[in-house]
């Protein structure tokens, strides 16, 4: 059987990057039935990423990083998707946020430079925490409901997020919050370690359990001045190419699900049939389906990706070309999943095979940022201009 993430990696410098890929994918694998089950991110797994210095990779090279493109990104994104989707969202957060915070420069140097000494020397892990129970997703906008009160030289910072990926196990929180002083939205780096803040485990969900997405709870959290590294709205809105990880993490999913559905109907054989399901005609034509939709969702991903490395001048103008991936990319991974649920049959409901997981899994990709209406609004607008 092909490995269709494979075929994307172009050079040596990607094959070194892909293997690295690969070693997490079957540890985060080995560990789906527990991380599933009792929707924990797999402390093995972070090690392992941690081992292989995966937090860095997006980091620039000066900075002891990897300066990982976003094509690079997205196809190792993929890959540790293929063993558990949980853990490659989860990480690819961090990932792509110092990617952001190091192409876009939306801290000062000194604060940029403090987390990423960590990361680069630690393999510290971080992650944005902006949802919170009143406002929902922070891409509808929203005040946030946590609070930051200014005291004497510091911040005291209260408030409740949730939908924190790997909360629990993150070294830092970048934390939206209300600024009452300035009267803006801010962005504060907290540690983890700091007095008043903990984690609640809340995430009780249908699909993507192990990503561990517990609620951040912050009991008048006091932080210093320069703990303050961001003013929303301050920056330039931007694209941000980096949100490709949340499709190239569902396709990743629905190659899982296209390499487990071809390899059943291989081997099963009901005593009706003198050969493998495989043989069968409305059989090889599911499997046909699917291969020529992750073929269409791989080719506009890593087009697109390709786009955004090589042609920088045109960034400005790709946030319609990054919408349309992600709706067109996680919509056709769940009809994937759907097929090979379709060839695995009443077997594909049981917890002895992974089809079930992976139809769950793959569902949150529709509830992922940018919403499907927000992205057809979108396009609607560019093509009414």
């Amino acid at each position: 059987m092909s490995d269709m993430i494979r075929e994307w990696v172009r050079n040596e410098r990607q094959e070194r990057l892909y293997k690295k890929a690969s070693v997490i994918a079957e540890e985060a694998r080995s560990h789906v039935v527990e991380t599933d089950r009792d929707a924990e991110f797999s402390h093995q797994t972070l090690k392992v990423m941690k081992q292989e210095k995966y937090p860095s990779l997006s980091l620039p090279v000066q900075h002891g990083g990897e300066s990982l493109s976003l094509y690079e990104f997205l196809f190792m994104q993929e890959k540790i998707a293929e063993g558990d989707g949980s853990a490659a969202l989860s990480i690819g957060w961090h990932l792509g946020i110092m990617m952001e915070l190091s192409q876009e420069r939306l801290w000062s140097k000194e604060n940029f430079l403090r987390l990423a000494k960590d990361v680069a020397e630690n393999q510290a892990v971080v992650n944005r925490a902006a949802t919170e129970p009143a406002t929902g997703s922070p891409t509808r906008g929203g005040i946030p409901e946590t609070k930051a009160v200014k005291k004497d030289d510091c911040y005291i910072v209260s408030g409740r997020k949730t939908f924190t990926s790997i909360s629990d196990q993150l070294d830092y929180y970048i934390v939206s919050a209300y600024v009452e002083d300035l009267k803006e939205v801010g962005w504060f780096l907290i540690d983890r370690h700091q007095p008043g803040v903990k984690t609640e485990k809340t995430w009780d969900t249908l699909g993507m359990r192990g990503t561990a997405s517990d609620d951040l709870v912050l009991d008048e959290v006091e932080v210093n001045q320069e703990d303050l590294v961001e003013i929303k709205g301050k920056a330039k809105p931007m694209p941000k190419g980096w949100l490709l990880h949340i499709p190239a993490c569902y396709l990743g999913i629905a190659t899982a699900a296209r390499n487990h559905a071809v390899q059943f109907a291989k081997e099963f054989q009901p005593n009706s049939l003198d050969a493998p399901i495989s043989e069968v005609g409305h059989i090889q034509d599911k499997i046909g389906e699917m291969e020529w939709k992750l073929l269409q969702a791989h080719s506009f991903l890593y087009t697109t990706a390709r786009k955004w490395d090589e042609e920088p001048e045109r960034r400005e103008q790709m946030g319609p070309d990054l919408a349309a991936v992600k709706l067109a990319v996680t919509n056709t991974a769940n009809e994937v999943v759907d097929l090979a649920m379709r060839i695995a049959g009443g077997r594909g409901l049981s917890k002895q095979y992974p089809f079930e997981k992976l139809y769950r899994d793959v569902r949150a990709g529709l509830h992922n940022p940018p919403m499907d209406d927000a992205v057809l609004r979108m396009l609607a607008g560019k093509a009414l201009k």
